[in-house]
């Protein structure tokens, strides 16, 4: 991603060597600022309160997050406080654990002198890792767009332009490099493919209107901006061709835990019969889990985020107002559960699979279940 023409990673180290420079996105899209975690805590804070979000990138922010631990006191101790409140500063995306569980695994059983230079580099590994994954799923993903604009042409339409509807920010933003739902449009977009997104504004913390939209807008992709309970609607018009979303937790037999409202996607999909498309990097996929409705965490947040918004007023001032009666009660579930059977395909870095154990598995053999 290009910001004023400057390619920027979502999560570099400073020049320093030791400190973790991250784009604050609390702050988008009116102001882009960087900010600099000099300690566990800046991680647990900034995973927490939301500067960084998307389940890839809090993975790898955790991963610096613990290598922060390792520069401040590389003892068991310290390390395993690091791990603990790393872990529970947002307790849906799986990505979380995983990154934490392969620095630690690596970090721990070296001496106390190797410990610091070990938990950077593998870090990094994870941040190149996600890069590398997050473009190999626009890779396979690429071919459906394709598809659909080759159908469009050889039907003699003078408008080929596939239209795209995604929810939630699952882009450049949300991972390291690339994004996972979004990788495709910017692997289309770099094609030569015309393409339109219909952005969904997802409330209630409008990461598709603040983020996804600056994000497209930056990269000179066709977007609009619309409204959650639109989707439906456009989908019913036939203005949707296809839709692309991200997840922060998908179940080994397939249901997907993602942003509030993509439930609601994937019912209209379906009976407009709009392709719904999961893009699932492995590392997001939890292969112990079986069933997505009874056993998925479903993180609560602040009844704020639903009863209060912030935005930019005429002088340029960035303020927070209340949209709700003093006094009203607002229940803030963060993500919902697709089941499977409502999602057409998950686009992981090895290729697509239905949305099944059996597909997974077929793609991924060493999370296969024995019998």
């Amino acid at each position: 991603m290009k910001i004023k023409g400057k390619h920027f990673r979502t999560i570099w180290v400073a020049e320093d060597g030791h400190s973790i420079q991250i784009i604050d996105q609390t702050k988008l899209p009116h102001h882009f600022k960087t900010v600099s975690l000099t300690s566990t805590d800046d991680a647990v804070n900034a995973i927490s309160d939301m500067l960084v979000r998307g389940a890839p990138l809090i993975g790898a922010t955790a991963a610096y997050g613990y290598a922060l631990a390792a520069h401040a006191n590389p003892s068991n101790k310290n390390l395993e406080a690091a791990y603990d409140s790393l872990l529970a500063s947002r307790p849906t995306a799986v990505n979380l654990r995983w990154a934490l569980d392969k620095v630690r695994a690596h970090v721990i059983a070296l001496p106390e002198t190797d410990r610091v230079v070990a938990a950077y580099a593998i870090a990094a590994e994870i941040c190149d890792e996600d890069s590398a994954m997050c473009e190999a799923m626009g890779d396979h993903a690429l071919p459906l767009i394709e598809a659909i604009a080759k159908s469009k042409a050889d039907e003699g339409l003078a408008d080929t332009t596939v239209n795209i509807l995604t929810h939630c920010n699952a882009g450049w933003l949300a991972t390291v490099d690339w994004g996972t739902a979004i990788a495709p449009i910017y692997k289309a977009h770099e094609a030569g493919i015309k393409v339109h997104v219909w952005v969904d504004e997802t409330r209630p913390r409008n990461q598709g209107a603040s983020l996804t939209s600056w994000e497209l807008l930056n990269h000179g992709v066709p977007h609009t901006l619309i409204v959650d309970n639109a989707g439906g609607h456009l989908m019913q018009q036939g203005m949707v061709d296809i839709c692309f979303v991200g997840t922060d937790r998908t179940t080994g037999s397939g249901d997907v835990c993602n942003k509030i409202g993509t439930y609601l996607k994937a019912l209209a999909a379906y009976d407009n019969d709009v392709p719904f498309y999961v893009c699932a990097p492995s590392p997001s996929i939890d292969w112990a889990m079986e069933d997505g409705l009874t056993q998925m965490p479903i993180e609560e947040r602040d009844s704020q985020e639903i009863t209060q918004i912030t935005g930019i007023t005429s002088i340029g001032t960035i303020e927070t107002v209340t949209i709700a009666p003093a006094g009203t009660p607002a229940r803030n579930d963060a993500f919902d559960v697709t089941p499977r059977e409502y999602i057409t395909g998950l686009v992981t870095e090895r290729g697509i699979a239905e949305a099944n154990r059996d597909s997974l598995e077929a793609l991924f053999p060493e999370h296969k279940q024995q019998d």
